[in-house]
């Protein structure tokens, strides 16, 4: 056996990194939810009404599209 090439040994690295972090987010997947949903909450910049209008414009599109058709 041979040894790995320099490509073989990133491409095993970025793999396990990406496998370790998708763990991660499985496993504490609740808590996460609620940081991020903090996070947001306190960020005084964001606008919670823009938040709802987008949504609503989205929905809006989105049903004047299927109709369209």
């Amino acid at each position: 056996m041979g040894k790995a090439s320099g490509a073989k040994q990133a491409t095993v690295v970025v793999a396990a990194l990406a496998f370790g972090w998708l763990a991660i987010e499985i496993a504490f997947k609740p808590f996460l939810e609620k940081l991020r949903s903090s996070i947001d909450k306190s960020d005084p910049a964001k606008d919670p009404d823009d938040t709802d209008a987008d949504a609503s414009f989205a929905a809006a599109t989105a049903a004047s599209e299927t109709s369209s058709v």
